[in-house]
């Protein structure tokens, strides 16, 4: 397994003697719930159960926004969302009139925006909050600060490949870890610590010495693990995390027996439901790649396929990267080039994607910004004492007349640089309330957007059935026998009718399409045009026009929605049979440009005025105008036909004609994976909102 990643928050160092009595019971309680993956529940839990207690403390509220970091750094990896939360810790800390309160939580929340900002790849600013957090730890004697701190110094040097420093500061991190308190949280941070020392011996090629960590840790587990009977789920896990990163180093001894059975053991605990997945699928990798080395090429295949579930499940870059890496060597093995070369194709992918990453946080040299940070505290230090000298040395110059009077200059440019520092201030101040006001005006504006689509979803279903019935009941009446201006009327509000009904029945479709599934397969693009050309032909001819097909010169299928993108195509042929006038010509053309499928519709019509060019794509837009003969148009189809291409990453545009006239294009993306026939028949998905 790799090497667990940096937690914030995760070794508690708030003394629990900030938090009141009502409070410590919800806490106990979304804790639980937190241990059980009922993430979301804890979280209402705590937040509806906070807001009932009166009088709330300090810790209690920094301890709910804790709550709430950890659901998003480490639940829905929103490294930004939980950087908002760990400021608001850090806010609330400096509120603190507690010195010990004030020591504990500024360190807890140092250390989490120091999380947030690494896993962001900024690394200055995390190792800057990583300083502070050890600074003010070091200088109140803080055991579980400094073990925090040597274990994100271990974690950066493990990452950067420099094990032997890493090892090093695991050790310094156990050394400092609390082992006295029986807690449960202590005692699977020093077995995950000492796991992590064998692992960066490993990786050191000191085999002797990681054996003996491994076995250390596996006796820690066996001593301390009884006093935990309600954990032995999590104990085995541990085990089972141990099981697979020994077998790496019996890998290294030739010993590939004894490797086989740990990796077989530690998959067995961990493919358990609720136990770690991504370590069993890091210690199937391993299993995967001695198959391999021993060209067992039926067990190597038979594992391989059994965890494709759990490559496009579980989020791990390197057991895709390392399983497509196996696949690939396996049909290059097998000589069947063209799936190698799409497995290997996908690991050089994912590869160079962690090279990047590694090389950014190789370039950030931690050691260096850490002794630039040591050395400006040192700066510091210097300064504050260098401050106190020279107030006492103008002290006693003050019974000098030229000293005094030097004073009294200095202390009239002191008075105006403090009135200017409190100009800024004001200045400051005004920025941010004004900040504040747009940000509400912002969400104010997104919730009316909402609250919009709701009206018009809720008055056009509303309006749908009693249309309906007046267009049907005008269908029969104009079938009665009436006198010719009557029946001129009937018709007349039958055709307001149906009108009417093809209104709603277009906003509905458009204040739908975010949360509308779409059935994806295999269309051949050919067919599909030819087939929307064909059904329209009859519309065409009732206008005396004709429609000219240019189709692809060869077959070429497109992973899409046939009723969606056969929507689009219709659409624009429609609009240009409408705006055309009697007798003239349209022409639908296929084209494929750089892996794109490209779609043009052209026409003779009216064409879009200069001024209506950047209106056609909206929703109501101003620029719907009456067809050559009359027909109705309400905006509603161009802004459909954008929002269904932007599902599939295409394009809809449009360009005027110097003799008069329109051309619209779309273009669908020919994807890799398409080309070469990869993808399954049907899929059904949701498109994002």
């Amino acid at each position: 397994m790799f090497i667990l990643s940096i937690n914030s928050c995760g070794k508690k160092t708030t003394s629990a003697s900030g938090y009141s009595s009502a409070f410590k019971p919800v806490m106990d309680s979304a804790a639980v719930l937190f241990a059980t993956n009922r993430l979301e529940q804890g979280l209402h839990y705590l937040d509806s159960s906070l807001k009932r207690i009166n009088n709330a403390t300090l810790d209690d509220k920094i301890k709910a926004y804790s709550f709430h970091y950890l659901f998003e750094y480490k639940a829905k990896h929103d490294d930004k969302k939980a950087l908002l939360y760990a400021d608001s810790m850090l806010n609330l800390t400096n509120q603190d009139v507690n010195d010990v309160q004030y020591v504990n939580n500024y360190i807890d929340a140092n250390f989490a925006i120091g999380d947030a900002y690494f896993r962001m790849q900024q690394y200055k600013n995390a190792y800057q909050y990583f300083f502070s957090g050890y600074t003010i730890g070091k200088n109140n004697l803080n055991n579980g600060a400094l073990a925090e701190y040597n274990y994100r110094m271990a974690m950066i040097m493990y990452k950067t490949e420099n094990y032997k420093a890493a090892a090093n500061y695991f050790k310094k991190s156990y050394q400092f870890n609390d082992k006295t308190t029986g807690s449960f949280n202590s005692f699977f941070g020093n077995q995950e610590l000492l796991d992590n020392i064998a692992l960066s011996f490993k990786h050191n090629h000191e085999t002797d010495s990681a054996i003996a960590y491994f076995n250390k840790a596996l006796k820690f587990i066996d001593q301390y693990g009884p006093q935990f009977p309600n954990k032995t789920k999590r104990i085995e896990v541990a085990r089972g995390v141990i099981y697979g990163n020994e077998a790496e180093v019996l890998i290294l001894k030739g010993d590939y027996t004894g490797a086989i059975n740990l990796l077989k053991k530690s998959i067995a605990i961990n493919l358990q439901k609720h136990n770690d997945y991504t370590d069993a699928e890091l210690a199937e990798i391993k299993l995967a790649q001695l198959y391999y080395d021993h060209n067992d090429n039926s067990a190597l295949f038979s594992l391989l396929n059994s965890m494709r579930p759990h490559v496009d499940t579980i989020k791990n870059d390197d057991g895709t990267a390392n399983w497509n890496r196996l696949m690939g060597k396996y049909y290059v093995r097998k000589k069947e080039f063209s799936k190698a070369l799409y497995y290997l194709e996908t690991y050089n992918t994912l590869k160079d994607s962690s090279i990047k990453k590694l090389n950014l946080l190789r370039e950030s040299d931690v050691n260096k910004q850490l002794d630039t940070f040591e050395k400006q505290r040192q700066i510091n230090e210097l300064n504050s004492k260098y401050k106190f000298q020279r107030i006492y040395l103008l002290a006693i110059t003050l019974f000098a007349a030229m000293t005094l009077f030097i004073i009294l200059l200095v202390y009239r440019n002191w008075k105006r640089s403090k009135k200017d520092i409190l100009k800024v201030n004001v200045l400051n101040d005004q920025i941010n309330k004004q900040n504040v006001v747009l940000e509400n005006t912002l969400n104010e504006l997104k919730l009316n957007g909402y609250e919009k689509d709701r009206i018009l979803r809720s008055v056009a279903h509303d309006l749908r059935n009693p249309l309906g019935g007046i267009a049907a009941l005008t269908t029969l009446m104009a079938e009665d026998e009436f006198t010719d201006e009557q029946k001129e009327q009937i018709n007349l509000v039958k055709e307001t009718s149906v009108n009417a009904l093809e209104l709603i029945n277009e906003i509905l479709e458009a204040t739908n399409m975010a949360s509308v599934h779409l059935k994806l397969e295999l269309i051949d693009i050919n067919s599909l045009v030819n087939n929307s050309v064909e059904l329209l032909r009859f519309k065409a001819v009732e206008k005396g026009q004709q429609i000219f097909l240019n189709p692809l010169d060869k077959q070429q299928e497109l992973y899409i929605s046939r009723e969606k993108i056969w929507r689009v195509i219709s659409n624009l042929i429609s609009n240009a049979i409408k705006f055309s006038p009697t007798g003239a010509s349209i022409f639908v053309k296929v084209t494929e440009e750089d892996r794109q499928i490209i779609i043009a519709v052209e026409d003779n019509g009216i064409g879009i005025p200069e001024k209506l060019k950047d209106q056609v794509f909206n929703m109501f837009t101003a620029a719907q105008r009456l067809g050559t003969s009359g027909e109705k148009s309400f905006g509603l189809g161009l802004s459909i036909c954008r929002q269904i291409m932007e599902k599939f990453q295409g394009k809809i545009w449009f360009e005027s004609k110097n003799e008069g006239g329109t051309i619209f294009f779309i273009s669908l993306p020919i994807s890799n994976a398409t080309a070469q026939g990869k993808l399954p028949q049907e899929i059904s998905i949701p498109l994002p909102g």
